[in-house]
């Protein structure tokens, strides 16, 4: 057992961070329970809330690498403040429209918060470089941000959830983006500025060649939603995505200061790190809006579902962002008994169990609650631990591309995921009570999604298996008797 750390001189940003995060959690759990009313209130089926996901995400994966690599040269102070205030407009447009298309535009945008913990893992990191144990105290403050960012989103999905039912929704959506605003002037006047920024000639070159390639790969995959998998096109525009990445490799190894330093995907404790955020993504935030439509569903009519009210339907997301607080939490206290990489494969396997417990259990609300509650345990911990395990691995001046490549790799998981699980939700639609004008998804549409989510977390924990044993420690401070 190592001895406890303290947070030190990185105390006071923290607490700043944590009012960012407790913002970020609202703007993550608020508009969950509101799904089914905001696809009411548009004329749109259920399963389309996944393209509100999906857009959402595929803008987080073009902002983060270009918003990390601006926060390593000029401040990751500075680039969460322009973050926040791109934020606020997206999400202050949302109640003052009722088009489809407007709404996922603005829907979009708001994902430019997805660098928001990133950025702040990066520069906890980057100021608690002067004390004995920076992965320590990184990974003890990361548990603290997403504790907060999961109090916040406990906080949106509860009062989210009983406003819906005696307020105009217009009303109901103009909350978290007051909360955003207010959130911009707290970090602009509390937190400074990160020590020692590399500066450098921003790559252009790489962001345009990232952009296209992440553009190619998350459009194919929603020409598919619409055309269907059958559609050849639409995979030619997905298969030509993965190949731009090809180019842009190459392109970034031949600079001298790159966009992302592709090289770190060959590093040993970096590697597993990426691809296990890439398959946590999948569960994380692709299976966020079936899991709120299906507590929706009119059992007696479709003969699956809870039959859940707005108000049921938030106590359950509440339930399960609890679990992850608890996680959240867990983490750096289980990294004092074994290492980060053991506590990583643990935290994964919880998280494949809760989402392979839906395949038998999910005909009750105990049930659907006990199973969510094992999956965010783990989720929990992952959220803290795969940023702050980057950054501890990440090489010098690199930890806000580092921790970045974290959030950017975790939300193209999620865009594929909504992609997939857009289409099987809309499969067979209303089988079970054998009308074809449901608007709910199919049950073998959301066995696909618990599936899915459950094997794409046993295989990010077999890759963990291969990350040296002793990564993402201060070695001459932590000496966890596991390894």
């Amino acid at each position: 057992m190592s001895r406890a750390i303290k947070l030190g001189p990185v105390a006071g940003v923290v607490g700043f961070l944590a009012v960012v995060e407790l913002t970020s959690g609202i703007l993550q759990g608020y508009y969950v329970p509101l799904l089914t009313d905001i696809a009411r209130h548009l004329g749109i089926h259920d399963a389309d809330v996944n393209w509100f996901e999906g857009a959402q995400l595929m803008v987080s994966a073009l902002v983060i690498p270009a918003f990390a690599k601006l926060g390593d040269m000029v401040g990751h102070k500075r680039m969460l403040v322009v973050s926040m205030g791109l934020t606020a407009v997206a999400a202050l447009a949302l109640p003052f429209t009722d088009s489809f298309w407007v709404y996922l535009i603005a829907w979009a945008l708001m994902g430019f918060y997805s660098v928001w913990l990133p950025l702040e893992i990066a520069l906890v990191f980057s100021r608690s470089r002067t004390t004995d144990a920076p992965a320590a105290v990184t990974r003890r403050a990361a548990g603290l941000l997403v504790a907060a960012l999961e109090i916040g989103a406990i906080a949106g999905a509860l009062v989210a959830g009983q406003l819906v039912d005696s307020m105009d929704l217009r009303w109901v959506l103009i909350l978290p983006g007051i909360a955003v605003a207010i959130c911009l002037f707290v970090v602009l006047f509390g937190v400074k500025e990160s020590p020692d920024l590399a500066g450098g000639r921003f790559d252009t070159g790489g962001l345009v060649l990232v952009s296209l390639a992440l553009l190619a790969l998350t459009g194919g995959l929603s020409f598919l939603r619409i055309n269907g998998p059958g559609d050849v096109l639409s995979w030619a525009v997905v298969v030509v995505g993965v190949l731009l990445f090809i180019p842009f490799s190459r392109y970034e190894l031949r600079q001298a200061d790159p966009l992302i330093d592709v090289r770190m995907f060959r590093s040993a404790a970096l590697w597993p790190v990426f691809l296990t955020a890439g398959l946590f993504g999948v569960s994380v935030l692709g299976a966020q809006a079936p899991l709120s439509t299906f507590a929706r569903t009119d059992a007696s009519s479709y003969g699956y579902g809870l039959s859940a009210t707005s108000g049921q339907t938030s106590v359950l997301i509440g339930a399960y962002l609890l679990s992850l607080i608890v996680g959240a939490l867990l983490f750096p206290v289980a990294t004092r008994f074994v290492t980060p990489r053991i506590a990583l494969i643990g935290a994964s396997l919880l998280v494949a169990v809760g989402y392979l417990l839906f395949v038998p259990l999910h005909d009750g609300y105990g049930q659907v609650l006990a199973n969510m509650v094992i999956a965010g345990l783990g989720s929990g911990a992952l959220v803290a631990a795969l940023p702050s395990a980057a950054a501890a691995a990440a090489p010098a001046h690199q930890t806000g591309v580092a921790t970045g490549l974290t959030n950017s790799v975790k939300t193209v998981g999620g865009a594929i995921a909504s992609c997939v699980f857009g289409i099987a939700l809309l499969s067979r639609v209303g089988d079970a009570a054998g009308s074809s004008t449901g608007t709910a998804g199919s049950l073998s549409g959301y066995m696909t999604v618990w599936i899915v989510c459950g094997v794409t977390a046993l295989v990010a924990a077999v890759c963990l298996v291969f990350v040296p044993k002793l990564a993402f420690q201060d070695a001459r401070v932590e000496e966890p008797i596991v390894v």
